[in-house]
């Protein structure tokens, strides 16, 4: 857990910084307003609801926001192939910066989830992946496209499956 949190602060660019102390300082000033306005119950109590609002829903939900805006990519799978021999999925795809920034790095994962008849729990079975694999690619410039080939092994499962591609960048 300490690992993941300083992983976390160590990745963080001064945009955060920024998205991190903005939303701080609007904590402080609806709770100011909610103090200054305690005679009328209703003001104060939204206030109050708000400044706890923008405390916690501020720096998760603009983190993901401008990270998913600052970097953006787009993954595209290729094909797949699994190996008759040998208990691996190849999967070759695409990555491409959208981005107006250069990329030093990129976690790309190929998730493996099972398939049904039943579109509902499709969307479930989406969000478990019963396999991933993940890799790294470097220094992306801007607007490029980059091959690349993931093996996803030891793969046992014998049903229907699909593989799905995304990545994080920074």
């Amino acid at each position: 857990m300490k690992v993941n949190i300083k992983n976390f602060i160590d990745g963080l660019i001064p945009y955060d910084y920024i998205l991190f102390g903005t939303s701080f300082a609007l904590f402080i000033l609806f709770i100011i307003l909610a103090i200054l306005l305690r005679r009328k119950v209703a003001a104060a109590l939204f206030f109050v609801l708000l400044a706890f609002a923008s405390f916690l829903l501020g720096p998760t939900l603009g983190y993901l926001q401008m990270h998913k805006l600052l970097f953006k990519n787009k993954t595209e799978l290729i094909s797949q192939k699994k190996l008759h021999f040998s208990q691996a999925v190849i999967v070759k795809g695409t990555l491409t910066n959208e981005s107006h920034r250069d990329f030093q790095s990129c976690k790309i994962t190929a998730s493996a989830y099972k398939v049904t008849g039943n579109k509902y729990k499709n969307y479930i079975l989406k969000l478990k992946p019963f396999k991933k694999m993940s890799i790294f690619e470097k220094d992306i410039k801007k607007g490029e496209t980059r091959e690349f080939k993931i093996i996803v092994e030891p793969f046992t499962y014998k049903r229907d499956y699909n593989i799905s591609l995304g990545a994080s960048c920074k």
